[in-house]
């Protein structure tokens, strides 16, 4: 059985990609660092906002299944992005890459606007908490 739970209460908009709350009991938890588009030379890889979001977040569930974890797992993602607005535009093919690459358990999420991240030609960033059985 798996030690997270999402809830999502009636009362609350309609989670749509992510879950109001997640509970998680048991386990080992697992500190995701944030990860963009690099690609195994430190290169920053695509140019629009869904191909580095795609790229970012395969190298966040590499990291995790090297943990023993999987996209299940996730309790607690946050995505700093530096043009939100962007962001939302690009919503629902991000949302297709989740699915894609994820799957459809979403955790509790936030997206953050930064002015600009460690890499700059980086324009997502993505980091996490898991928890395994």
């Amino acid at each position: 059985m798996s030690p997270i739970h999402r809830i999502n209460p009636h009362e609350l908009s309609p989670a749509s990609g992510f879950s109001h709350a997640v509970t998680a009991t048991g386990g080992r938890i697992v500190f995701l660092a944030g990860q963009t588009a690099l690609d195994q030379h430190g290169e920053v890889v695509g140019v629009t906002l869904p191909e580095q979001f795609a790229t970012a977040l395969g190298n966040l569930l590499t990291a995790l299944r090297a943990a023993g974890g999987s996209p299940a797992d996730l309790a607690r993602v946050t995505v700093y992005a530096t043009d939100v607005a962007d962001y939302r535009a690009n919503a629902p093919e991000l949302g297709r890459i989740w699915r894609r690459i994820a799957g459809r358990d979403y955790p509790a999420m936030a997206v953050i606007g930064a002015a600009r991240l460690w890499d700059e030609q980086a324009l997502v960033e993505i980091d996490g908490i898991a928890v395994l059985p």
